[in-house]
């Protein structure tokens, strides 16, 4: 198994349950996220384990659009959402914790993929490094949009 990994943080000036509501809010993702241009709810109400939905992001300047689901929560400190495409099975943690100024949200994306073809190890030698630089800015760009939403909501 092939796995690459990812991992940012911010300091939020907000309380960790304004980050929390921000980070479960699937509905309002497209107004706060500046990558993420929509999403559609395909099982599940509100934020728990199992809720499904199509999310289209701009990614590379094209739109990708890809079937995520939450596959655990540890309310309010951490919840991982999972999504597969290409023989890839991708992670992305959101962990929370209190700090003096409010919150850190730290964000651990990772890519693992089983028994990659020629094919598949060959794209990740050519591309790799750019998609992650790519990935590691989108995150960045992510956490920026959460927490001025969430040092809003106070």
């Amino acid at each position: 198994m092939n796995d690459e990994k990812i991992e940012v943080s911010k300091e939020i000036l907000a309380a960790p349950e304004a980050v929390w509501r921000v980070i479960t809010d699937l509905d309002r993702a497209a107004e706060v996220m500046r990558n993420i241009v929509s999403v559609e709810r395909l099982e599940g109400e509100g934020y728990t384990v199992g809720v499904r939905w199509r999310e289209t992001r701009r990614m590379f300047g094209k739109d990708e659009t890809e079937e995520m689901w939450v596959s655990d929560i540890d309310e309010p400190r951490s919840t991982t959402v999972q999504s597969r495409a290409g023989g890839a099975l991708y992670t992305t943690v959101f962990t929370l914790e209190p700090s003096d100024l409010g919150a850190t949200l730290a964000v651990q994306f990772s890519a693992a993929t089983e028994d990659p073809g020629f094919g598949q190890r060959l794209m990740l030698a050519v591309f790799g490094k750019t998609a992650m630089k790519a990935t590691s800015k989108a995150l960045v760009e992510d956490l920026d949009d959460i927490a001025t939403a969430a040092e809003g909501r106070n």
